[in-house]
């Protein structure tokens, strides 16, 4: 008899696909109308409260199994948790293909425009134990695994266009350092500390990444506004064997968008879960997160044509000299439905390719392709990670592995070698003009060496110049106080003074303000000589909507009804998120008889956890009762530099003057377009010249 699946996939009307289809047969439902608890081997339970004991207060028997094979197996249900990317969480989507790159790659689902393939993606922190918190300043991790007719391809993007280190080598004690320090365990989930800042000050090759940590990119708003790269330099390979230089980038459809230092730093603290939150309640109310696809690309003649080194990761390729093509779009429609067996279990590598995506020589990339799979094997436990259903390619699998741990696949054949004659040497080799894969035939030369690839990998600093030229004015300060956050945790004055002087090589007057917060000497050197400045990295250069954008509403009884709920309306007629926010849980009565549910009390929120406010207030008897939690919402809202509506039983909330300009904050009284004026302060997010 078939169970009910049903689950948080059934919640919207979603179009099945083929990944889908073939994880609907491990689905297990185990509660229900008459369903009967058994133990893993399929006995009734008669009992499942009780030890077995000699005597009603005697001590418990060994003879118990039941309570044996209960307890020890909750003994064992913890695995390793990841080194890095501990924390994460995922969604099943599908990925479908705008134009045709048939003639720079002959990977299967970039051939037809239209394709579309089905893709899971784990979003996750990198520095943080699984128990940390999501709005960590951090870097972010973007995997996707695309199922496709020619087996996985796991593309591993980060949400930074470039990577601390040159060479995979170092990958081990960049980390090291980041961790919490091995004698005490502290702290967790961040950079601020000695170990961290000493790494930095002698290992300069990291400046690049450490401007984008200090940035708005280190606290992104949401996973659904987060922009990612895979940070190595990969090669599309065509029919005829010609090779081109990519890389890749997911641009949010919704823009790119970010947490202030502040608001980051308490959200962690009320809602550890709040990224994990804004997707599954995207997803729930089917605003699914879209992302588009690029790709830059370098003709392979064109290797050496650059002032970079294209194999450098520590280096970004910039947009306004390789620009980005956009092939496609990611919509992730569907929620894991048990986060152990999905996203715990997922494993990403990238040596995971399909025929027409190939290597390059990228120092990190080459380590990397080893690292992943060989963590996952001690991770996992098994050598069958790919029969992990979530892992699970679509496509038909035939192959002379065998054993190991947690082995489901039952291999019926009595030859498991190559090659051979007892099964007419199958499973058979596939030559690459009939889809096999096949390596690059790369010409090398030159002696064994640990030299670096070239005289561009010593540049550190012109990079993180160009970084800091891009950023506007008010990002700039953002970065000095992120800067100075970090650093004021620092005990070392050595280890303080040293990262001042690193950073005059990216701007000295960023340096010398640095300097004088954190009391060391200002710098002595000037910035390196480098004017020029990329537009894409602007982080005001980005889509801005309302949409999605999430509103408190507080109010009391006693508001007015009409008007609240013409603007309401018009806040849904946008995407907007609202929740109503009143003193207690239950209704809120307008003038007119209106009714509102009210979804959470003050005291269950906080003011950081939404991106605007309408301040509704009510009617006398109500006012008493709210006006401190309102006006603690509107202070945290202002500082914040928020959009803030104002209902015209709340006008006396807030009043122009000399102290501010109220520049955001859009009254309805005498405003027949409050509505649509609001809905637009809202797209703006925020509003940087208020005071």
């Amino acid at each position: 008899m078939d169970k009910d699946k049903s689950s948080s996939r059934h919640q919207k009307n979603i179009n099945e696909d083929e990944k889908e289809e073939q994880l609907e047969k491990y689905y297990e439902k185990n509660t229900g109308p008459g369903e009967k608890m058994t133990s893993d081997a399929g006995m009734k339970i008669s009992n499942d409260r009780w030890s077995l004991r000699a005597g009603r207060r005697g001590p418990a028997l060994f003879q118990d199994f039941h309570f044996y094979k209960k307890q020890s197996h909750f003994n064992r249900e913890r695995i390793p948790e990841k080194v890095v990317h501990a924390r994460g969480d995922g969604a099943y989507g599908e990925f479908e293909l705008y134009k045709s790159m048939n003639h720079v790659t002959r990977a299967h689902f970039l051939q037809e425009p239209g394709t579309k393939t089905p893709v899971f993606v784990r979003f996750s922190n990198f520095i943080g134990s699984k128990g940390s918190k999501d709005t960590a300043i951090d870097i972010r991790g973007f995997a996707t695994k695309f199922y496709t007719q020619e087996g996985n391809y796991d593309m591993l993007a980060l949400s930074f266009a470039v990577f601390s280190v040159m060479d995979a080598m170092k990958f081990a004690d960049f980390v090291h350092a980041v961790k919490p320090n091995p004698r005490t365990a502290v702290p967790q989930a961040t950079v601020a500390h000695d170990n961290a800042w000493d790494y930095v000050a002698n290992n300069q090759e990291i400046a690049h990444f450490i401007m984008w940590l200090m940035s708005s990119r280190g606290r992104p708003k949401s996973w659904r506004m987060m922009e990612a790269w895979p940070v190595n330099t990969f090669r599309f390979l065509n029919e005829q064997g010609k090779s081109t230089f990519v890389r890749f980038v997911w641009k949010p459809v919704l823009g790119v968008h970010s947490l202030l230092l502040d608001e980051a730093n308490i959200i962690g603290g009320v809602d550890p879960d709040f990224h994990r939150r804004d997707l599954h309640e995207a997803i729930r109310k089917g605003a699914y997160p879209e992302y588009e696809l690029g790709v830059q690309l370098i003709e392979e003649e064109d290797e050496f044509k650059y002032d970079f080194d294209i194999l450098d990761d520590t280096k970004l390729w910039p947009e306004e000299v390789i620009p980005v093509e956009i092939i496609g779009k990611m919509t992730l429609n569907r929620l894991v439905d048990n986060h152990f067996a999905e996203e715990e279990q997922a494993s990403f590598d990238p040596s995971t390719v399909v025929p027409g995506i190939g290597f390059t020589n990228d120092p990190v990339l080459q380590g990397r392709s080893f690292a992943y799979r060989d963590t996952d094997y001690h991770r996992l436990g098994t050598g069958n990670i790919n029969e992990i259903p979530v892992n699970k390619p679509i496509v038909e699998t035939n192959y002379n592995l065998r054993d190991s741990y947690s082995k489901y696949r039952i291999d019926v054949d009595s030859v498991n070698y190559h090659k051979n004659s007892l099964a007419n040497n199958t499973p058979s080799e596939t030559p690459p003009e009939k889809g096999g894969y096949a390596h690059y035939p790369e010409e090398v030369d030159g002696h064994i060496t640990r030299e670096r690839p070239g005289e561009s990998f010593f540049d550190f600093f012109s990079q993180p110049r160009l970084f800091w030229n891009s950023m506007p004015p008010v990002e700039k300060q953002l970065i000095v106080e992120t800067f100075n956050f970090h650093l004021g945790y620092v005990k070392s004055k050595s280890v303080r003074q040293q990262v001042v002087d690193m950073f005059a090589n990216v701007d000295k007057e960023m340096a010398t303000a640095i300097a004088k917060s954190i009391g060391v000497k200002p710098p002595t050197k000037a910035n390196v000589p480098v004017t020029a400045s990329s537009p894409s990295l602007n982080p005001h250069n980005t889509p801005h909507y309302a949409y999605t954008q999430k509103v408190a509403v507080l109010i009391g009884d006693g508001f007015n009804g009409q008007e609240v709920k013409n603007a309401l309306e018009t806040l849904e007629h946008y995407g907007v998120f609202m929740d109503i926010i009143s003193e207690n849980m239950g209704t809120v009565t307008g003038t007119d008889g209106t009714k509102l549910k009210v979804d959470t009390p003050f005291i269950s929120t906080y003011p950081v956890l939404y991106d605007s406010i309408y301040i509704v207030g009510g009617g006398p008897e109500s006012e008493g009762k709210i006006r401190s939690n309102i006006l603690n919402f509107l202070n945290e809202a202002y500082k914040h530099y928020k959009p803030i509506g104002i209902a015209t039983t709340a006008d006396l909330y807030i009043q122009p003057s000399d102290a501010n300009n109220l520049a955001g904050v859009v009254f309805a009284k005498n405003n027949p377009n409050f509505g649509k004026e609001f809905v637009k302060a809202i797209a703006q997010q925020r509003f940087w010249d208020r005071r």
